[in-house]
């Protein structure tokens, strides 16, 4: 099945490609790889989800906010492919979770990304993933999400 049909089926929406936000390029292709640059939880211009996990979020929140940064990634591979038809597969996903110290969780709280990509590719959306546990993200975001993408020949 067309993964933008799944994600419709889903009643999720690509939002439009966000723009890198400094000296960068959301998306990088060599040979069949593309290599996207780490995506916050933003909507409108805006973050979604603000602050640490065990302090103003949960493990809840932060899963959503995961699946928000695989949203905006799945836009830029968009851009990038012409279609997410050209996913061959997911091959790595890298999560930061902005947390508390000590905080142990942080394989749920980027499930929200993964899960969404196996929904929406199916088998050729696992991956092969990191989840860490930081102090500090961007402008205070609560996840930050970053892909490996293998491409269609």
């Amino acid at each position: 099945m067309n993964p933008e049909t799944r994600l419709t089926e889903l009643g999720l929406a690509l939002p439009p490609p966000p723009p890198a936000a400094g000296s960068y390029v959301p998306a990088v292709r060599t040979g069949n790889l593309l290599y996207c640059s780490g995506m916050l939880p933003m909507m409108n211009g805006q973050l979604t989800h603000v602050g640490q996990v065990g302090r103003e979020q949960t493990v809840e929140t932060a899963a959503k906010a995961a699946e928000v940064c695989a949203l905006n990634t799945l836009a830029n591979i968009k851009a990038a492919a012409g279609s997410l038809d050209a996913v061959a597969r997911i091959v790595f996903v890298n999560g930061f979770v902005n947390a508390v110290d000590g905080f142990a969780d942080s394989p749920a709280v980027i499930n929200g990304a993964s899960d969404l990509l196996v929904k929406v590719f199916g088998d050729a959306g696992r991956h092969a993933r990191a989840a860490v546990a930081v102090n500090g993200l961007p402008r205070r975001a609560t996840v930050e999400v970053q892909l490996v993408v293998e491409l269609k020949p």
